[in-house]
Order: structure tokens, then C-alpha cells, then sequence
């Protein structure tokens, strides 16, 4: 009896481990790749296939699964020192973006090629910096990234990787380096500072000059302008005086017209007398004062005879002489002169203006 117990819970142990070696077998058949992946499937040392997303059933025991990561690595490249084309050491790191677009070679061209990528490209970073000059590598660091990925790519495409992007992060030069570059970039500064300073002393100079000529132009051509209008005025007032003592002559003239040689001969009595009242102590008597005292005679009466003298009137003047108009000429009217004047005035602002425009453009 005891025998046949112990041979029925040898018996339930041996089922039950068959039970649970069947589950892992069945178990070690199914693999699941997730959505970012893909897996190399080999079976007894051999390549099958490559395993895509989801739910894959495989031999089991004798398969081996290798699943590889299809997003996008960020991976680092240390700090190391690089030595210019200029013989100025720099210190230099950068990040590096891959992925992984061919798994079968990512695992069979390749041991490591994340390890591997990140070797090439601190050899490939050190080199295109030692062929650059210190100044070039600070100012061209997206030239330097661009020429590091497309290095980069071109020689892990055979690994499966494709390099998306390259940044470098820092580009840090020795301490003496910095100390020399300050001193270069404070010279710099000094030396733009001078040539400003320079260039604003001649700019000034020449404002300055320019300033002096157009007020000496200005100057000249307001000197000639009233020097114009002055003789202008001098010949409207020349013109206005004797118009006037024309005028004056034409009324006298036809005025003394009508008269006689009775009237005339009362008229010089007159004068006689005025200049005998002056104080002056000496009298000039003209040479034909005889006919004066003759004409006295007459129109006292005390002459031989009394001539007679038809009266002139201003037709028999006119007749014999001309009209007094043709003769002296029109007299110009008040709104006239100032007309006059108004347009010299316009003339001489337009010329001032036109001097002015002259002078910025020489400017």
C-alpha cells in the first residue's frame, strides 16, 4: 500500500513538471515586439528572419530573439582637446541623433554600434577641427555639423544607422587662448573706437565747411539781391521825381499859356521884388532885363505903343507844341509802382531760393 503511494506522487510530480515544461515551451514560442521595434530571429546559430511588431510565434528552445530600438538615440560625445589648424587647443563635445533603420545589419555588421558610432565620431570631430582655425571653428559651427553628419552617415549607412543630426554643444579654448583672444577683441575695439572718432572729426569738419560756404553764398547773393533792389528803388525814385517835375513844367507851361505879356511882365515885378527883400548884398540882373523893363512899360503904359497879343489857350499850346501826354510820357500810378515793387520782391525771393537748392546740392 505505502509502495503505491509513493508511486502515485512520483507520478503527479512527473505530470505536473511535464504540465509546467509544456507551458515554458510554449511560452519560450511566442514573442512579442513592441511598436518602436524589431527583433533579429535566429534559430540553432542560424538567421531567419527579422521579427516585426506584435505578436510572433517562433520554434521553441532552439530560437534566440534579439530586439533592437527604431527610435531615435540621443548619444554623447565627450569632452576632448583638439589642437587647430592654428596650433590653439579647444576643447570640444558634442551630441550626435541616430537611428536605426537596417536591424539585420545593425546587429550582424556591427558589435556596438552605438559604441561604434560614438568612436567614429570623436576621431571624425577631431579631425575636421584640426583642419579649421580657431576663428573659423567659433563662427562656423553649423557648418562644422553639417559636414560632421554627412560624414557620419555615409559610414555607418553600412551598419544599418543613419546619423540625423550632429550638434556641437561647446567649443571652450585654453585659458591663455581666451586671455589672448580678450586682448585681441579689446584692441579691436580700441581701434574701431579711433577710426569712429576719426571719421566723425571729418564728418564735422566737412558740415562745418560746407556751412561756412553756403552762408558765404547766402551772404553774397543777399548783398547782390539788395544791391539790385537799392539801385531799382534809386530808378523808380529817379523816374518819380523828374515825372513829377515834368508835371510840374506841364502845368506851368499850360498855365502860362493863356496868359499875356501884361500878366508875365506883373509876375517878373514880382520876382524882382522877392530878390530885392532877400539878404543877400549883391543882385545879378540877367542880360535881357531890358526886354523885362520894356514889358514894364508897356503894361504901365508909358511905352511907345501897347502891342497887341492874341491870349494862348491850351488847344493853340497843343497845336504848336504837341500833346503834353506824347510829349512827356504817361505818369505811372500808385498800384503800378507797388505792382512794380511786389514783383521785384517775388523775383528776388525765387533767385534766393534758387541759390539755396544749388547750394545742397553742392553739398
Amino acid at each position: 500500500m505505502g509502495d503505491n503511494m509513493e508511486l502515485t506522487t512520483i507520478i503527479l510530480i512527473i505530470a505536473v513538471l511535464a504540465i509546467f515544461s509544456t507551458i515554458l515551451v510554449g511560452v519560450s514560442g511566442v514573442k512579442i515586439v513592441q511598436p518602436y521595434e524589431q527583433a533579429i530571429y535566429m534559430r540553432l546559430g542560424k538567421y531567419v528572419k527579422v521579427l516585426n511588431q506584435g505578436l510572433n510565434v517562433v520554434f521553441p528552445l532552439i530560437n534566440q530573439v534579439v530586439k533592437l530600438d527604431l527610435r531615435t538615440q540621443v548619444l554623447d560625445i565627450p569632452r576632448q582637446e583638439v589642437i587647430t589648424k592654428d596650433n590653439s587647443p579647444v576643447y570640444v563635445d558634442a551630441i550626435i541623433y541616430i537611428k536605426v533603420t537596417d536591424p539585420k545589419n545593425a546587429f550582424f555588421e556591427v558589435t556596438d554600434y552605438r559604441l561604434a558610432t560614438v568612436s567614429l565620431s570623436q576621431t571624425t570631430l577631431r579631425s575636421i577641427i584640426g583642419e579649421m582655425e580657431l576663428d573659423e571653428i567659433l563662427y562656423s559651427r553649423e557648418k562644422i555639423n553639417l559636414h560632421l553628419r554627412d560624414i557620419l552617415d555615409e559610414a555607418t549607412d553600412k551598419w544599418g544607422v543613419r546619423v540625423e543630426a550632429v550638434e556641437i554643444r561647446e567649443v571652450d579654448p585654453a585659458a591663455k587662448v581666451k586671455d589672448s583672444m580678450e586682448e585681441q577683441t579689446s584692441a579691436e575695439r580700441r581701434r574701431r573706437a579711433a577710426i569712429l572718432e576719426a571719421d566723425g572729426q571729418k564728418r564735422a569738419a566737412i558740415l562745418e565747411a560746407e556751412g561756412k560756404k553756403r552762408s558765404r553764398i547766402l551772404e553774397a547773393e543777399g548783398l547782390r539781391q539788395s544791391m539790385v533792389l537799392e539801385a531799382e528803388g534809386k530808378r523808380l525814385a529817379t523816374i518819380l521825381e523828374w515825372q513829377g517835375e515834368a508835371q510840374k513844367l506841364r502845368i506851368l507851361s499850360v498855365g502860362a499859356a493863356a496868359m499875356d505879356s501884361k500878366a508875365l511882365s506883373v509876375l517878373s515885378m514880382d520876382t524882382l521884388k522877392a530878390v530885392s527883400q532877400g539878404e543877400s548884398s549883391k543882385i545879378y540882373f540877367p542880360i535881357e532885363v531890358t526886354k523885362l523893363m520894356e514889358g514894364v512899360s508897356d503894361y504901365m503904359g508909358t511905352a511907345v505903343k501897347v502891342p497887341d497879343r492874341e491870349v494862348s489857350d491850351t488847344k493853340g499850346v497843343a497845336k504848336s507844341i504837341g500833346e503834353p501826354d506824347d510829349i512827356l510820357g504817361p505818369i505811372p500810378k500808385l498800384e503800378e509802382i507797388k505792382a512794380e515793387v511786389d514783383e521785384e520782391k517775388e523775383a528776388t525771393r525765387e533767385e534766393l531760393k534758387q541759390a539755396s537748392e544749388m547750394a545742397d546740392k553742392e553739398r
